[in-house]
């Protein structure tokens, strides 16, 4: 078990960002996880340290949303989601995880901007954003992106966004279809994350001291976003995108 007071010193608040992630918060928390605690460790290490909190974390998620969710869009990108995390898992040791963060950044980033842009000339034009359908290709494309950066680096969430936030759902619905979307993902990655060699002693049982924090953090996030109107909720969800974004560009381009 890793004993150093400043690895505790990041990974406690890291935890308790992506239990307010996981509850329904959005993404942009989840990703800040990883590279903070990389500050103390390094980040492959991080990432494996995650993996079990994060599963923790699925699981209280579960319970949290059990009556809300999404059929279709679990269809669409699941399978897609699946070939990601295996493209990722053949290619970890050929792939940088700087290069990922630094191409899904480039995307979150125009994907919020033209959301903030639409919704600029809303107001100007008086005339409201139309949310459209599903579309399978679209989606299944998404959903390999999201498996292959959560396999790198837990960075699943905006490419899942770039997705699902078009739609429009409902809050409530858009959250329990996320929180199981993630769930199954995480759980995939189990296996491959095993065969890499990165669940020793010393990492699991490090991981197994932070989880307590991780079903406080989820049912808080879970109990703010049940308390949000979809008029509040969206704009707070790009604007996680967007600050993710910057995140990831940043950690692309330092990298």
């Amino acid at each position: 078990m890793i004993t150093d007071p400043f690895f505790y010193a990041v990974a406690i608040p890291a935890v308790f960002l992506v239990g307010l992630s996981k509850g329904g918060l959005g993404g942009a928390m989840a990703v800040i996880a990883v590279p903070l605690i990389a500050l103390a460790i390094p980040p492959v290490q991080a990432a494996a340290i995650m993996l079990p909190i994060l599963i923790v974390m699925d699981m209280v998620s579960l319970w949290a949303w059990r009556h809300h969710s999404d059929r279709r869009t679990l269809v669409i990108m699941l399978p897609g989601a699946v070939i990601g995390i295996a493209i990722g898992w053949m290619t970890a040791a050929l792939v940088t995880e700087t290069l990922i963060k630094l191409i899904v950044g480039l995307v979150a980033l125009g994907f919020s901007l033209q959301y903030f842009w639409k919704k600029y000339r809303e107001h100007r034009a008086q005339e409201k954003i139309v949310p459209h359908g599903h579309r399978p290709l679209w989606g299944a494309f998404w959903g390999a992106i999201s498996g292959f950066t959560s396999f790198v680096s837990h960075a699943g969430g905006p490419p899942y966004q770039l997705y699902t936030l078009p739609l429009g759902q409902d809050p409530k619905t858009y959250t329990g279809a996320s929180v199981r979307y993630f769930a199954i993902v995480n759980a995939i990655k189990v296996v491959p994350y095993f065969l890499l060699g990165e669940f020793d002693a010393t990492n699991l049982k490090t991981a197994a001291v932070l989880a307590p924090i991780a079903p406080l953090a989820t049912l808080t996030g879970a109990l703010i976003v049940r308390r949000m109107k979809p008029t509040v909720f969206y704009p707070v969800m790009y604007t996680m995108v967007l600050l993710t974004s910057f995140k990831l560009i940043y950690d692309g381009l330092a990298g």
